[in-house]
């Protein structure tokens, strides 16, 4: 299927998603927000994908919100709940995708762009890479998820920070603060994230799957649903072929060889 505000590629089972406006730092438009939704349902249903690294063209990841059509047309209250409602479709879809997602960060990662980082389970960040939740800025609170993913990333306390403030900070205190999993020198980035996710690309996917969704919810959850999630879904990976696997292969002293049955 071809896009307009992205492309896709495939190594082994990793495919790599690229935001595609480097004219607009990958700003969120209305077409992106629709085809970032459309290409996840693409991906899901492709056995051979395992992981998703999403990123963006250019030098930056996304710049956030497109100010410029913000700036060409002044929006009623039901225009702007409407924009962020398509927003909040792809946020859903994204957060809660079944398989592992890596953000590839170089440049700016702002307002909604680095909302949209955090959608991804782990991130990995260039050295020049930027973060911040810049919404007040212009007049906005923050969207794209930032409300609720940011306070469980970094706790409560610096969440307010870096919205009440919208101070812009670098890699290496996003590194600090918890905000991402890695920071490499940029000739490094490409490949550093690729060997993560061909790692975890070599895992048990539906195990994988699972164990995603148990995170997730534990968030919102409390510990005897948790365990009793933990209970039903250790029932469903016990019986699986890819525990086999990973007996014999422990046994054998080899590499398991898994394949999601």
């Amino acid at each position: 299927m071809g896009y307009q505000t992205l492309f896709q590629s495939r190594s082994g089972a990793v495919t790599t998603v690229t935001l595609n406006r480097p004219e607009a730092r990958n700003a969120l438009d209305l077409v992106m927000r629709r085809e970032l939704t459309a290409v996840l349902d693409e991906i899901e249903a492709d056995a051979e994908a395992r992981v998703l690294i999403l990123t963006g063209a250019g030098g930056h990841f996304c710049s956030g919100g497109d100010v410029k059509t913000m700036r060409e047309k002044r929006h009623t209250a039901a225009e702007g709940r409407g924009r962020v409602e398509l927003l909040n479709a792809m946020v859903q879809r994204l957060v809660s995708f079944p398989k592992p997602t890596i953000a590839m960060v170089d440049g700016y990662a702002v307002g909604a762009g680095s909302n949209l980082a955090l959608c991804c389970d782990l991130i990995v960040a260039s050295e020049r890479a930027k973060f911040g939740e810049l919404f007040w800025k212009i007049g906005l609170v923050p969207d794209g998820g930032g409300t609720w993913l940011l306070p469980r990333v970094v706790g409560l306390a610096r969440a307010k920070e870096l919205i009440f403030t919208a101070d812009i900070i670098d890699a290496a205190e996003a590194a600090r603060i918890g905000l991402v999993n890695r920071v490499v020198p940029l000739a490094d980035l490409e490949r550093t994230t690729q060997a993560l996710a061909a790692k975890i690309a070599a895992g048990p996917p539906a195990v994988l799957k699972m164990a995603k969704h148990m995170v997730n919810r534990a968030a919102t959850s409390d510990l005897a649903s948790a365990l009793d999630l933990e209970a039903f879904s250790q029932g469903i990976a016990i019986a699986s072929e890819d525990h086999q696997e990973g007996l014999a292969a422990f046994f054998e002293k080899r590499p398991p060889r898994f394949t999601g049955a």
